[in-house]
This record gives structure tokens, C-alpha cells and sequence, in this order.
């Protein structure tokens, strides 16, 4: 599992819990240039378990989380790209949640493939040869997507029983009490009221803009 700084934690903290309960036989490992301590993207602090030299060559999953900022500088970094083209060549199965496909994305990892991703973005996945899919998680061959930061519990289960089985991941889910019934219905763009759409929309802007100014940075590298 990738971190890097101003990482969106809880891309991370959800399927890594999920990922706890498939057994001793599964080990999950975080993994940054280096194993000094980084943040995420609300402070939080976070050690990384294994730094890029030391983790294994062919990993089972490669898992990428999401972010905003953070997620542009990691894209960008060339030895990160380096890494994730890498690993993800030799991984049983390469998978993200939220903006953490842009980051596959731009180590040339979903051009052919669907994806999807937090919904202010899921049209950039274009940008990267991939067919973006406004879906709470896709599966395509040996990809595996999540949406926006939520869903990483629904792509780690869905990943989970691919690793075990299905009855192993309800057990999970139970075990996880995972029955979600928000408070609203304004999960997503379909369902939310135009003026909270318009506001989020807005907002990200400047977003769009840098990921563009990003990728031309790589395009002279």
C-alpha cells in the first residue's frame, strides 16, 4: 500500500482494515521512498513499513490511495511513476481508491482499461487512456477501482473476496459492522442537490487546473 505525503487517510485506513482480517497468510505493508514519517493530507502522522528498495518485487496487490495535492506531487514525482509502473507490472492485482488512479494513470497502468474515481475527477481518467466508469468500484481484468474516499471499504471488500472468497468477505463485513445509512441522501452527483454539486464543482477547479500543469511537467521530463 503506497503513502505518501498529504495522502487522504481514510483512502488508506479503510481497506487496510479490511485487509487485516484476511488471515496471517496476508501481510499488509505501507511503503514510501523512504520509512521516515510522513502526513497526511489533515496532519495525521504515518510511518511508512518499507521503504521503495526494500518492498518485494511482485506484491499480491498494489494499492494506491487518493488525495488532492498530495496526490499531484506523487504523479509527478518520477521515481514514484517508476515505482508504481514497476510493482504494478508484477502485481497479482493493481487497484486505488479515489484519486489514487491518476496515480496508476500516469505510470501508464490503465490505458485500455476502466476505471473510476472520486466523481469531481472521473473524466481526467481519459487523460490516461482509461474509460472512466461513474461506479462505486470497477473491476476490469486485474484492476480494481474505488470512488471517492467511502469506497475503499466497498473495493476492499469486493478485492477480499477475490482473495479469499465471497463468504470470507461477508464475514468481514459483518465483523466491520459495515451497513451504511447516512444521515443524507448526498452521496453522490445524481442524488445531491444541484447547489451542493455546483459548490464541489467550483471548488475544484483549481484541481483540474494543476493536474493539467502537472502533466505537461511530466510530458518534458
Amino acid at each position: 500500500m503506497l503513502v505518501y505525503p498529504r495522502f487522504t487517510a481514510l483512502d488508506l485506513i479503510g481497506p487496510q482494515h479490511v485487509f487485516s482480517l484476511l488471515g496471517p497468510e496476508f501481510k499488509t505493508r505501507l511503503v514510501w521512498k523512504s520509512t521516515d514519517r510522513i502526513t497526511s493530507d489533515t496532519g495525521i502522522p504515518v510511518s511508512p513499513t518499507l521503504s521503495f528498495q526494500d518492498c518485494p518485487e511482485a506484491p499480491t496487490v498494489l494499492f494506491i490511495p487518493g488525495g488532492t495535492d498530495g496526490t499531484l506531487a506523487a504523479l509527478e514525482d518520477k521515481d514514484v511513476r517508476d515505482f508504481v509502473a514497476a510493482r504494478g507490472a508484477a502485481s497479482t492485482y493493481v487497484t486505488s481508491v479515489c484519486t489514487g488512479s491518476l496515480v496508476l494513470g500516469a505510470a501508464g497502468l490503465l490505458r485500455g482499461y476502466k476505471a473510476t474515481t472520486h466523481w469531481l475527477a472521473l473524466q481526467e481518467l481519459s487523460k490516461f487512456g482509461a474509460e472512466p466508469v461513474a461506479e462505486r468500484v470497477v473491476v476490469d481484468r486485474n484492476r480494481i477501482t474505488g470512488a471517492g474516499v467511502t469506497a475503499g471499504i466497498d473495493f476492499a471488500l469486493t478485492l477480499a473476496a477475490k482473495l479469499k472468497d465471497e463468504s470470507y468477505a461477508k464475514a468481514i463485513q459483518l465483523m466491520m459492522e459495515y451497513d451504511p445509512q447516512p444521515p443524507f441522501n448526498s452521496g453522490n452527483p445524481q442524488v445531491a442537490d444541484p447547489e451542493s454539486v455546483r459548490l464541489l464543482e467550483a471548488m475544484a477547479v483549481p484541481f483540474h487546473q494543476q493536474l493539467g500543469e502537472s502533466l505537461e511537467r511530466i510530458r518534458t521530463q
